[in-house]
């Protein structure tokens, strides 16, 4: 396999077996070219540094692109090794973290409508309240319509959320940190605290989420996903196989494009 070519790449983890048991993976997200190239135990700063030990020091000083998520230990090795790299924040991301915050705003809510003996407006409102509001079904939209006639910490927070996806509009990384700012600023000021703690999140992450921006149009904002959907459903079918290396032959063989023989048989 040749490695040459390879500028943009996707750091991400998926799940793999019970438990809090992750592999991290890494691909090449080059819009000529999209695959795994290389797959690691545990989500650690160590795993990460194997892939860059692996990688080679010339080709990760060629990087141009490296999308990620924002934890922690992916963060900082990618500062520390593809330092020629923009480090890009995937919206995908950002918008599940999101995502669960109204969930857990939602949860509480339930709990103590339930204590308080009162109706259980929020009964089948997950996805009401989780799906963009173009994707509702015509249930949907009259369960949400019907929340909004409450005066609902769930709907407060869903209403923060959808006013984020202004956010991905702009074009430029100027307008858009003025919009992520006031966006924070109000937020802090909604005394709900799961939304509270997802600002103070994108305010410490504020340069690598305006490098979405940066990067606009030349790195895929649901490359990474898509992937990382066919590595989940890899998985599921490896069902029963626990060793690492069992699974790691099957992602590669699977997303890795690996080069195929002329011939499978010998014709005499």
């Amino acid at each position: 396999m040749t490695y040459e070519g390879v500028t943009a790449i996707g750091v991400d983890e998926i799940q793999w077996q019970k438990g809090h048991h992750y592999l991290s993976v890494v691909y090449q997200i080059n819009e000529s070219a999209r695959r795994l190239l290389w797959v690691g135990e545990k989500r650690k700063v160590k795993t990460l540094l194997k892939f860059f030990r692996w990688f080679g020091k010339e080709k990760s000083e060629k990087l141009e692109f490296v999308a990620s998520d924002m934890w922690k230990p992916y963060l900082k090795v990618i500062a520390r090794k593809a330092k020629n790299a923009l480090n890009v924040l995937e919206r995908f991301h950002i918008m599940k973290t999101m995502n669960e915050a109204v969930n857990d705003v939602r949860k509480e809510e339930v709990q103590k409508l339930h204590h308080e003996a009162r109706e259980p407006v929020l009964t089948k409102s997950r996805w009401v309240l989780l799906k963009r509001k173009s994707n509702l079904t015509v249930w949907q939209n009259a369960k949400l319509a019907d929340l909004f006639k409450y005066n609902l910490k769930s709907i407060r927070a869903y209403l923060l959320k959808e006013d984020f996806q202004q956010f991905w509009q702009y074009i430029g990384p100027y307008w858009a940190e003025k919009f992520l700012d006031d966006w924070c600023r109000k937020t802090m000021l909604s005394k709900i605290e799961p939304m509270k703690k997802v600002a103070r999140s994108l305010r410490k992450h504020k340069p690598l989420i305006l490098n979405w921006f940066r990067a606009k149009g030349e790195i895929s904002s649901a490359a990474v996903e898509g992937l990382n959907n066919k590595s989940k459903l890899t998985i599921r079918k490896a069902y029963g196989f626990r060793s690492f290396k069992t699974a790691e032959i099957a992602l590669y063989h699977t997303l890795g494009k690996l080069p195929e023989p002329d011939f499978t048989h010998r014709f005499w």
